[in-house]
């Protein structure tokens, strides 16, 4: 009954019943029925949105569009869409910051400010108002491309045009180009072409440095109508030669082609430290994309052209632009100019570099079982390096890959078993030998068991291990009586045994702790790839060998031999030290970074990395037993070496076993270790320069590596007339 009052009251007629029957009344309007509230947030769906795109995730950014927006645009396509604008615009991260929401029913309104950080033109930012819809139970973004970037709204597209900085140069100290960009001359021929083929080859000749057979033997497999290439040439050299070749060029000889390439100093210097310049490895393609690179590049690969990277190429600008879908240019987005690349002044001197490298290559050659080595000069108070030579050496031209024959020159310098690569100086990791007996005469000293004037009894031999391990001296019959001090003069490798056997009794890691306070068994920090060499102790034994320390490992390092590795930089670094007072500089190549734009010179800065463990009175006591060694003409292992040359030197020998191979020769001092007067009549009070020569598999160090020695002196203080190796005379 109250339904039907109800049904009466709003006059609704119920079916069968007649309008008639009921009573006349007001009309009252039926209320529209209301939907279940919308109680998600729709700006959780926004922010999740954006938080999608800081992370580069497109797809997670696509989940989130509305169903009618993802109707329109499949998931494929707008990922490839926002791919292309970020790669596009070199992103390298987004920001996004809400600002607002708004909602009204199944409609909302978000507000945000997005940031894009370029590797290229800087920041970009823009206000966005991005819509949301209620559909089918959630929110979902409406998007269009004006998401992407407003400007992009309609199909338009980025484009970004490079401002690339040219590489910067690679100098010595005195600004003399070790590695610098310049123009290289292509030649090439087309055989069928070819009018007189006798004259054009005799006027190549001088100009390609080849014979004339030689020439004609690149172009051979080249059909008539081919281009073959023949050579490359700097632009000088085209320059000096261009009217010889003029009357061939269309008659054979094509016309010169000019190519802008990395250039090194004629007849080369220092390749090992300068390195090479080549395409971007692909393993790093991402982390230079991020810098701003287009990826088609040249950049650093080895040596200080990879060091140096960040100075050489300078940063990236550009212009970041809109154009229509028919490519009609809109506007500008942003621009920023290119960053200036610094170039890099080396603490080599190219002359000197060239002239040690001269006198390396020459007594390796003429030796006759030497075939590797290495020599390194330093300022004593500084740890700059002056001279840094590596034999065998190589051209880094042949990373050039647009040289004829480009790729049969590399794949020879790859697969030589020389391993010519190898930077030897500062890579290569040797037995130290009796250059050693520095540091064991100091940790001898710091002991408390020994003082410098201990004396020892040589005979020939020493078998305190048994006679199953006896050991000999290199001087039949030993030494006779001599002190500790004249241990070292003489190299008496009984002696040093006996106290390898000694220290051991009271601390196995005497030894090995001196020698890393002396710099070995570590890498210096300089600034191309080393070895860390190896200096062993009880704990790295256990760990790496399986086995416990034995007095035996303690009597060998005391020599320089058994497990020890040392490379030709930490032994001139030590040398270094005992010549300056004790103070171990960190090694450097760099001199200063050249100004640019308004950033100016800088002046790199010499770096103390420790000192020698010992006293002034002990340094003292070293000093004059090396200076024996080159001087005494009675009992210095190299004193011989020496003789007639008018600067005093100091320094040691070395000959270690490198079994089943001949030794390897050793000879590390300074210079000058005396007063020495030059021609000029200015007089050199303290010592200057640290040098140690090296040759693998190479015999005596005192027959073999102080003559080299002697030589690098020579050409450092410009003592004419030079010697002439022993073994050359």
């Amino acid at each position: 009954m109250l339904l039907l009052i109800l049904t009466a009251c709003n006059g609704v007629n119920l079916p069968g019943l007649a309008a008639t029957d009921t009573p006349a009344a007001t009309a009252v309007p039926t209320p529209e029925p209301t939907g279940t509230p919308i109680l998600d947030d729709p700006g959780g769906i926004a922010r999740a949105f954006y938080r999608a795109w800081e992370g580069f995730d497109y797809l997670g950014m696509y989940s989130l569009l509305s169903p009618q927006s993802q109707a329109l645009v499949d998931s494929q396509s707008f990922v490839a869409r926002y791919a292309e604008a970020m790669d596009t615009a070199r992103v390298v991260s987004i920001h996004a910051q809400p600002l607002s929401q708004l909602q009204d029913g199944a409609d909302a309104e978000f507000s945000v400010r997005v940031t894009w950080e370029t590797a290229v033109v800087g920041s970009i930012t823009r206000d966005y108002i991005a819509h949301l819809a209620y559909s089918q139970n959630r929110w979902g973004i409406v998007w269009d491309e004006g998401l992407i970037l407003p400007e992009l709204a309609g199909g338009n597209r980025l484009v970004l045009e490079y401002r690339t900085p040219a590489r910067a140069n690679i100098y010595d100290r005195n600004g003399l180009a070790l590695a610098y960009q310049g123009n290289l001359i292509s030649l090439g021929v087309v055989p069928g072409q070819i009018e007189d083929e006798e004259s054009m080859l005799a006027a190549l000749s001088p100009v390609l440095g080849k014979t004339p057979e030689e020439i004609k033997a690149i172009y051979a497999p080249a059909q008539p109508d081919w281009y073959w290439p023949i050579g490359d040439v700097p632009e000088t050299v085209m320059q000096e030669n261009a009217p010889a070749l003029q009357p061939y060029i269309g008659k054979g000889l094509a016309p010169p082609q000019t190519r802008l390439t990395r250039l090194y100093a004629e007849g080369g210097a220092a390749p090992h430290i300068i390195g090479y310049t080549g395409a971007i490895p692909a393993e790093r393609a991402a982390d230079y994309a991020a810098a701003g690179f287009r990826g088609d590049e040249t950049v650093g690969l080895a040596g200080l052209e990879l060091w140096g990277e960040d100075y050489l190429n300078g940063e990236r600008g550009g212009a970041l632009s809109v154009v229509g879908p028919n490519g009609q240019l809109i506007t500008t987005l942003a621009e920023q100019p290119p960053q200036q690349s610094r170039s890099l002044y080396t603490t080599l001197d190219r002359d000197f570099q060239q002239a040690v490298e001269q006198a390396l290559a020459e007594a390796i050659t003429t030796y006759p079982v030497a075939s590797a080595g290495s020599v390194v000069v330093m300022d004593v108070n500084t740890g700059a390096i002056r001279a840094m030579a590596s034999y065998p050496t190589y051209n880094p031209n042949i990373f050039d890959t647009v040289r004829p024959n480009a790729a049969v020159e590399l794949g020879a310098v790859l697969s030589d078993p020389a391993r010519p690569l190898l930077n030897r100086a500062a890579q290569g990791a040797y037995p130290a030998g009796s250059i050693f007996k520095i540091v064991t005469f100091s940790a001898a000293l710091n002991s408390g068991l020994y003082t410098a004037s201990s004396r020892y009894n040589s005979i020939g031999t020493w078998n305190r291990l048994g006679d199953a391990f006896i050991k000999y001296d290199w001087r039949d019959g030993g030494h006779g009586y001599i002190s500790l001090r004249q241990a070292i003069v003489v190299s008496c490798n009984s002696c040093f045994y006996d106290v390898g056997y000694n220290l051991d009794g009271v601390d196995p890691n005497l030894i090995p702790t001196t020698a890393r306070q002396f710099g070995l068994g570590q890498e210096t920090g300089i600034q191309i790839p080393e070895s860390a060499g190896l200096i062993p102790d009880p704990a790295w034994k256990i760990a790496n060998i399986g086995e416990g320390w034995s007095t035996g490992d303690s009597v060998n390092i005391a020599i320089g031999q058994g497990y020890v590795q040392v490379t030709p930089l930490q032994i001139v670094d030590m040398m270094a030290a005992i010549a300056n007072g004790g103070y171990l500089y960190q090694p450097t190549l760099i001199d200063r970074i050249g100004a640019a734009g308004s950033i100016p010179e800088e002046t790199w800065p010499t770096q103390l990395r420790g000192e020698l463990p010992i006293t002034a009175e002990v340094l003292d006591t070293i000093r004059s037993a090396l200076y024996d060694v080159a001087n005494d003409q009675n009992s210095g292992t190299a004193a011989y070496q020496f003789v007639g040359l008018p600067i005093h030197l100091a320094g040691k020998t070395g000959t270690a076993e490198d079994p089943p191979r001949l030794y390897h020769a050793w000879f590390a001092g300074y210079a000058p270790s005396a007063p020495y007067t030059q021609p000029d009549g200015t007089v050199i009070e303290e010592p200057q320069i640290a040098i140690v020569v090296m040759l693998e598999n190479a015999g005596q160090g005192s027959e073999v590596a102080a003559p080299i020695f002697r030589r690098i002196v020579e050409l450092y203080y410009d003592i004419t007339p030079l010697s002439t190796y022993p073994w050359a005379r």
